[in-house]
């Protein structure tokens, strides 16, 4: 099992970036902060821009692999965001792990785009990794899609497609089965429900859909990550809460499990000690 924690940009630079660095000393596999223009659950709050704050996490680690949780369509064009991926293939010497979801509300509206259906919004997502992956891959791209177009798109440091793994995200059968189809990995959130039991047995049904799509392509394999605090329970309430949790993913065929660093405060409230000690004795050690 890998492990990874989730940074919420609502911080400065200058407050968040001793934590990236810790991150990296505790450490985790993989550190990962939100993409979004406004987030439902702290609208109020100060709110960095992703890939920037990506770029500056990767000039002051050196192994630690950073993430996007989530990218989506609500407010990127593939064709343009490919070159920010490009460059930040390049800072972080490859370290940069490509989470990429359908996207939600509030960031739906921001741009004053028509509302869309949930299956036009999961439409316009897989249209949209399909153009980023061939942006990604080759020179001169055009494309003539529902939702997005390409004229003469170039490469700018040539085909980084093998160094930066697309996580595809989703909860419902078919996110799953496109993930299983087209990702590296697949990442998910798990759907709602009133106990930590009822969570787990429902990404365990998702779980088998993936699996089941998965067997029409034999020897293929991908990473699985889950979000252990979009359960009903923030994971880092307790070492034992913790231990429990990837205890449960790992059952399921989780290869990768994600905390959030503890705020004082909802969401992620959590204390700050079950961090550390988790970290002091190994985080393998939950697995």
């Amino acid at each position: 099992m890998r492990h990874g924690i989730c940074i919420l940009p609502d911080l400065t630079w200058e407050q968040s970036r001793p934590r990236w660095i810790l991150a990296e000393e505790m450490g985790f596999d993989h550190a990962w902060t939100y993409d979004h223009l406004v987030w439902g659950r702290l609208p109020d709050s100060r709110w960095s821009g992703c890939m920037p704050l990506l770029s500056a996490a990767a000039a002051v680690t050196s192994v630690i692999q950073l993430g996007a949780f989530v990218v989506s369509p609500n407010f990127r064009h593939p064709v343009s965001f490919s070159r920010e991926v490009e460059t930040l293939v390049d800072i972080s010497d490859g370290r940069f792990l490509l989470g990429l979801g359908a996207g939600g509300t509030p960031d739906d509206v921001v741009l004053g785009q028509p509302e869309l259906t949930a299956r036009q919004r999961v439409d316009r997502f897989q249209e949209f990794v399909g153009l980023l992956d061939r942006t990604l891959r080759e020179d001169h791209v055009d494309a003539d899609g529902e939702y997005y177009r390409a004229r003469d798109m170039r490469l700018g440091r040539g085909p980084v497609r093998d160094r930066v793994p697309f996580l595809l995200a989703g909860n419902g059968p078919r996110s799953a089965r496109f993930a299983a189809r087209h990702g590296e990995a697949w990442v998910t959130t798990g759907q709602a429900a009133e106990t930590l039991g009822d969570w787990f047995a429902a990404v365990g049904r998702t779980v088998d859909i993936l699996d089941e799509e998965l067997s029409r392509y034999p020897g293929r394999r991908i990473d699985r990550y889950l979000s252990l605090d979009a359960s009903p329970r923030n994971a880092l309430e307790s070492v034992g809460l913790f231990d429990d949790m990837v205890g449960r993913a790992t059952e399921l065929g989780f290869t990768d499990v994600i905390v959030h660093w503890p705020r004082e405060a909802e969401p992620y409230e959590a204390p700050m000690g079950v961090l550390e000690s988790i970290a002091e004795r190994g985080l393998g050690q939950a697995s």
